[in-house]
């Protein structure tokens, strides 16, 4: 057996694990992965070379780079039986929070939360894919993830043509009241997730990791609403939210291509 260490500089959050997780399914040399978040390392336990298993850790775009590769005499992995409750757990709460956003920026008319709700849509497919991919076969998993990678990209398509509808016509304020009070409880639950699939590792002071939220894209994305609302208010403009947003679509469709590169 041996193990080697990866870096994955962009593993922020449990969706990025998921990603690695269901882009690794199928290669029979990996025994067990060991993701550490918070110190964004990915440790593989497998037999033979790692050539294949670093090409496709690179393929994702999330910044993989081996480390080192040693050999080991673990044999024995503790398998979390509970993993797929936990999947359901977060896949509920960032699909709700999907609903609560969309509906709220229409109504509030504000890019921003339109955008962060589908950055919460994105970790929903993650999820998503890796429950209903579970038992299927690896066509199945492929047809889900190429679904869900167009679907998320025409999303973001149409919020970039509201983006320049907006900025060269319709100058209406969005509600920031509305922009804040949401992206604060969108704040909560991805904490709320983050804590539920750390402490699923059964760590010593696993509530300690949920901390480590405000180091994730999710986090950011919901203090830059936060913020571009207060900007909103202040300045009496739109140009905040618009900006925002804009900045959100574009790591939408990032997300998008790199759930496309599972189809592959």
């Amino acid at each position: 057996m041996k193990k080697t260490i990866f870096e994955i500089t962009k593993m922020d959050c449990p969706s990025e694990e998921n990603l690695i997780r269901m882009k690794l399914d199928g290669i029979s040399s990996i025994a067990n992965l060991d993701f550490d978040i918070v110190n964004r390392k990915l440790i593989v336990f497998h037999t033979g070379e790692i050539d294949q298993i670093e090409k496709s850790v690179i393929e994702l775009n999330l910044g993989g780079k081996k480390i080192s590769t040693e050999k080991t005499d673990q044999t024995d992995f503790k398998k979390n039986q509970n993993q797929k409750k936990l999947l359901w757990s977060v896949l509920i709460i960032n699909f709700a929070f999907f609903i609560i956003e969309m509906t709220t920026g229409l109504i509030s008319k504000s890019i921003g939360l339109v955008a962060d709700s589908l950055d919460m849509l994105a970790d929903s497919f993650v999820y998503g894919i890796s429950l209903f991919a579970v038992g299927g076969t690896l066509i199945k998993k492929k047809r889900i993830a190429k679904l869900a990678g167009y679907f998320q990209i025409t999303l973001a398509i149409i919020g970039f043509l509201e983006v320049l509808r907006r900025f060269f016509g319709d100058k209406e304020l969005p509600d920031f009241s509305t922009m804040i009070i949401v992206s604060i409880f969108a704040l909560i639950a991805n904490g709320i997730c983050l804590y539920i699939l750390q402490k699923s590792k059964s760590k010593e002071e696993a509530h300690m990791k949920a901390s480590m939220i405000f180091t994730s894209n999710d986090v950011i994305i919901n203090l830059g609403v936060i913020v571009a609302g207060i900007l909103v208010n202040y300045l009496s403009s739109n140009k905040p939210d618009l900006i925002i947003g804009t900045i959100v679509f574009v790591l939408v469709i990032q997300g998008a291509f790199r759930i496309l590169k599972l189809s592959k």
